[in-house]
């Protein structure tokens, strides 16, 4: 696989572009030739050709059929994703398709009805266009589309709620066609239909525990790092594989960022249908972008149901990690509440710390010395009552974006200090509730929900990095965009601020950013930013700060914005993985050591030096063009599991990269990054890039990609002990 980073891969990027209407049909390439096989059959040679064992000889769990039993449904069990019966009356299924997403609906009716000619007239999605559930489709063709749909379900309901036998794997590909606006290529279905879960089974469940020897498993302890989305993921997969394990968890519960960061306004911003584990029910939120406490809900939810919280050891930290070569064993050092450090033994250590945990506060002078509360937006100090205050926001990325109009109407006066302006693109949908309507749909039509969730994903899939790419041949002397679809972009993104400011030409000036669009994390915006900052009580600061003082800040043209409270919106240590820890690897070497600045890993996970350590968003893995972290944790996950099944069924005691194999990947992986707008020179100010203005946070790969290298392990790739 080594040669795969350096020659295939260069040739074998699977192109789509899905800005806009969607419209390109997506390509694979293999080594030159374009790959026309069926999509059932690709899926193993996808697989074989990127890892030569095959899946199935090493048992990752990842070996079965990637639509599982789409053909043949389970007669002891209704699938999770089949809806659950109902009763209820003719006008109320009317009311409720009101309000429904009728693509999402139509690929529900070919399952309820067994009939594919819902998605084969002319009653279909226009564009596939990201957070537009619709799909462009005309208001008339609509209510078309719920009239016929209403008999449909009335009599699946007068016939007992009885589904007919569930289409095959040919038909589904047709349905992500018919939602996609374009042919989906073969290369690329497996990816979505594992994802979709259609016959309701987990895919990656771990299912090769019995294949290890009792004592073997049982010497196999696994200290997991960290809680959120990613440690809650790797329980669940340990669990399965019967391995003994502890999760240590700094918080006193799961969540990771989102038990952190409670501040107002706080939400997601990735649909919520697609926000979540795949394999997990996803018709329960009550938002299509869901704030904080039901996030936070939802992952305690998961630790219940799969009993994970008996293996986790809450508020308390690592401090440390080392390797002892003669035992081939880590040593953690973790430390409780009460002060109190204690040593845990390990035979592998898996880092799901997550990147956005060690909240960063500015280098400001004076900074200790301001009167009144002042804390970081990710602890935020729920005992203060800020009706009546003066409030400095410092900082308005991501989180200030969300903060600032939640507590506007509430505050004096709030003062918004922000050193760059944000790109940001229109989503109605941002701060909408699900409506009843679709609610009903998402519990009782079969199968309705995974069909959202795919549409929620396809436009946003990340099929191709080429927009992110900077054009040799454009013109950016300017500094202003990397393309000429960049270009397009930045127009885009420009109206929206200039229509919601127009009327305010000082602020549009002081919000329009002057560097390429998607170059920093780009927000999504309904209205309540731009609006924010319309306010009479709210003032745009993009003036440097000076110094804090006593009764507030002072910015660089000397004046004082008197405050009450300070909330520093300032971001986190993205560049310093597994901070604050001391990880010592062979040789003494640690892992602070060896990196510096410039941390990488083998795909993100693991890292010559430090045998069987494995990282869950580690270097170079995080998403700025497509998918959801969720998304990616599953890839990497399964890519660990199928590490520890290949350590502890060859009888191994260690694991490490090889040279060879890590060199490969990160000199593409530096080449690649290099080339893509993050890296461009016109972005002074990103948490992307480290002090040296070089990226190693950010992943330059389509998503397809990397979900194909983290199908499974590659044994060629590693040094075995």
């Amino acid at each position: 696989m080594v040669e795969e980073f350096g020659a295939h891969h260069g040739t074998d990027r699977v192109a789509s572009d899905v800005i806009g209407a969607g419209a390109a049909t997506a390509v694979a390439e293999e080594s030159g030739h374009r790959v026309r096989s069926t999509w059932l059959k690709l899926a193993a040679q996808h697989i074989a050709f990127i890892h030569p064992l095959s899946i199935a000889a090493r048992g990752t769990g990842a070996d079965r059929s990637i639509l599982g039993k789409t053909s043949e449904m389970a007669d002891t069990a209704r699938n999770p994703h089949a809806g659950a019966p109902f009763t209820d009356d003719d006008a109320t299924i009317a009311a409720a398709l009101e309000e429904v997403s009728v693509p999402a609906l139509l690929c529900s009716m070919v399952h309820l009805t067994g009939d594919p000619s819902w998605i084969r007239g002319d009653i279909r999605p226009q564009y596939a266009m990201l957070n537009d559930f619709q799909s462009s489709m005309p208001v008339e063709m609509q209510a078309e589309a719920r009239r016929l749909a209403l008999a449909a379900i009335i009599e699946y309901r007068d016939s007992g709620c009885e589904l007919p036998p569930a289409p095959g794997p040919e038909l589904i590909h047709e349905m992500m066609s018919f939602l996609a606006v374009a042919p989906v290529d073969d290369a690329v279905v497996p990816m979505f239909a594992e994802d979709l879960h259609l016959d309701g089974a987990d895919s990656r469940a771990i299912e090769w525990g019995e294949e290890i020897s009792a004592d073997v498993r049982a010497d196999a302890h696994v200290v997991v790092i960290g809680c959120g989305e990613s440690g809650l993921l790797t329980g669940i997969r340990l669990a399965q594989a019967g391995l003994p394990f502890t999760i240590i968890e700094k918080t006193d519960g799961p969540g990771g960022t989102w038990r952190d960061n409670r501040y107002p306004g706080a939400r997601v911003d990735v649909g919520s249908h697609f926000y979540c584990y795949s394999f997990e029910p996803s018709e329960h939120w009550s938002e299509y972008f869901v704030r904080q406490p039901e996030l936070r809900s939802y992952f305690e939810r998961v630790l219940e149901k799969y009993d994970v919280g008996a293996n986790c050891r809450f508020n308390t930290e690592v401090v440390a990690a080392t390797w002892d070569e003669a035992t081939g064993r880590w040593s953690v050092e973790v430390r409780g509440a009460d002060g109190a450090v204690d040593t845990i033994d390990a035979r592998i250590v898996i880092s799901a710390t997550g990147a956005l945990n060690a909240p960063k506060l500015p280098d400001i002078d004076g900074i200790e010395s301001f009167a009144g509360p002042a804390f970081h937006s990710a602890r935020w100090d729920d005992s203060i009552d800020l009706a009546g205050k003066r409030v400095a926001q410092i900082g308005a990325g991501a989180s200030g974006f969300q903060l600032a109009p939640a507590i506007a109407d509430e505050v004096e006066h709030l003062s918004i200090f922000q050193r760059t302006p944000q790109w940001m693109f229109p989503n109605m949908n941002y701060h909408r509730a699900v409506p009843e309507g679709d609610a009903w749909a998402m519990r009782h039509l079969p199968f309705y929900t995974r069909w959202f969730r795919f549409l929620m994903f396809y436009p946003a899939a990340g099929l191709s990095i080429e927009n992110s790419r900077v054009d040799p041949n454009f013109d950016d002397s300017d500094g202003m965009a990397i393309s000429e679809m960049n270009s397009i972009t930045r127009a885009w993104f420009g109206d929206w601020i200039t229509s919601q400011l127009a009327d305010h030409p000082d602020l549009l000036e002081l919000s329009m950013p002057q560097y390429p669009p998607t170059a920093k994390r780009t927000l999504q915006d309904n209205g309540s930013w731009l609006t924010c900052l319309k306010k009479p009580n709210v003032e745009l600061v993009r003036t440097g700060i000076s110094r804090i003082v006593p009764e507030g800040v002072v910015t660089d043209d000397g004046v004082l914005h008197e405050a009450d409270v300070i909330c520093f919106a300032t971001g986190f240590r993205h560049n310093d993985f597994l901070w604050p820890m001391t990880i010592t690897g062979r040789g003494g070497v640690t892992l602070r050591e060896q990196w510096g600045e410039e941390p990488e890993a083998l795909l993100g996970i693991s890292v010559p030096n430090f045998p069987n350590l494995f990282c869950v968003y580690g270097p170079g893995t995080n998403l700025a063009h497509g998918a959801s972290l969720i998304f990616q944790s599953e890839c990497q996950v399964n890519y660990i599991m199928s590490a520890i099944h290949e350590l502890l069924a060859g009888g191994h005691r260690s694991m490490v990269p090889t040279a060879e194999a890590f060199d490969a990947y990160t000199s593409r992986y530096r080449s690649e990054i290099a080339q893509m707008v993050w890296a461009h020179w016109s972005v002074k100010h990103s948490h992307f890039k480290n002090s040296d203005g070089r990226i190693f946070t950010i992943s330059p790969w389509p998503i397809p990609t990397y979900w194909g290298w983290t199908r499974a392990v590659d044994p060629s790739q590693y040094e075995f002990d």
